[in-house]
């Protein structure tokens, strides 16, 4: 008899133990019984019959996300792909519209965000897909909500996430822009050498007007200086015209001093007494005559040795 019972008794527990289950957090547990829904368990620890009640299946309550990527034409004819993310949820009191209305969520997920964005998209130029993403993702979003509500899905929020177009379109809106940048960068160049050359051309107006400025004063000094210095040999008993010789002797001496304490300078002198002028005017007279005339000799003579011959 007891050999009997021992078996009897593991079958009453493990029946009794099935009895029992638990839910977690954030799932909704479908109870069914007989094959007929009988009701929804939430998170705990809970009780059914057993071989009479059965788990048909749990959803989570958590957000979720699905990401979608969609190939579409822009109104300029460029072809685009497009990335959406949509982050829906179960709704907790719709647990039972979502587990027997929708097999498969997602596939009604993904055909809803094909039909918008391809909808949307061929409406816009390919700049504009880029700027306007947020109108594309709210429009999405709208569509979405309408239709998922119905099946207990909560449509928390959509993202255009990313947007490709294609490589070829991509390199040539990226020289687009290289070349619009370069035009900048030369219109800026151009600008600093423009300002350069105009305070270069200010600057160099402003030297020499002080610098004719400087000579002007300093002839006017000269002037002044020479005039005091005839009036001061003229009261020792010195004339004007002595003076004045006086004064540029005086004067080429100093030059000559100055010029003989420049150790690096290159210059060669020529006879340096007051009547220097005249003398190299007369020697270069007397040069020229000579070298006629003796131009005039060997011209002669070879007149001579030819007629010898």
């Amino acid at each position: 008899m007891t050999i009997y019972f021992i078996p009897v008794f593991f079958v009453a527990l493990i029946i009794l133990i099935s009895a029992f289950f638990t839910v977690k957090q954030q799932t909704g547990a479908i109870v069914e019984r007989f094959g007929k829904f009988h009701s929804i368990r939430h998170s705990g620890l809970h009780l059914k019959i057993p071989l009479v009640d059965r788990i048909a299946g749990k959803l989570s309550l958590k957000i979720q996300q699905l990401d979608v990527i969609v190939e579409t034409k822009t109104l300029d004819d460029v072809f685009v792909r497009l990335k959406v993310s949509v982050q829906y949820k179960v709704i907790r009191e719709k647990v039972y519209d979502a587990f027997y209305k929708l097999d498969y969520p997602h596939d009604q997920i993904t055909s809803y965000v094909f039909d918008v964005v391809r909808a949307e998209v061929p409406k816009m130029k390919l700049d504009d897909v880029f700027v306007k993403k947020d109108d594309i993702a709210i429009a999405v979003k709208s569509e979405l909500n309408d239709a998922m509500s119905d099946y207990g899905y909560d449509i928390i929020k959509t993202l255009v996430t990313d947007i490709d177009p294609d490589s070829q379109v991509k390199a040539a809106m990226n020289r687009i822009n290289a070349a619009e940048r370069e035009k900048i960068a030369a219109q800026y160049e151009g600008d600093a050498a423009r300002i350069l050359i105009v305070e270069k051309a200010k600057a160099e107006a402003e030297s020499k007007r002080l610098q004719g400025q400087g000579i002007a004063d300093q002839r006017r000094e000269i002037a002044r200086g020479l005039e005091e210095s005839v009036e001061v040999l003229n009261k020792v008993g010195i004339n004007s015209q002595e003076a004045s010789a006086l004064i540029v002797v005086t004067q080429h001496y100093d030059t000559l001093q100055a010029i003989g304490e420049e150790t690096n300078s290159n210059l060669i002198l020529l006879p340096n007494s007051p009547q220097a002028g005249s003398d190299m005017l007369n020697n270069m007279v007397a040069s020229f005559s000579a070298s006629n005339q003796i131009g005039e000799a060997m011209k002669r003579q070879n007149e001579k040795n030819s007629g010898e011959k």
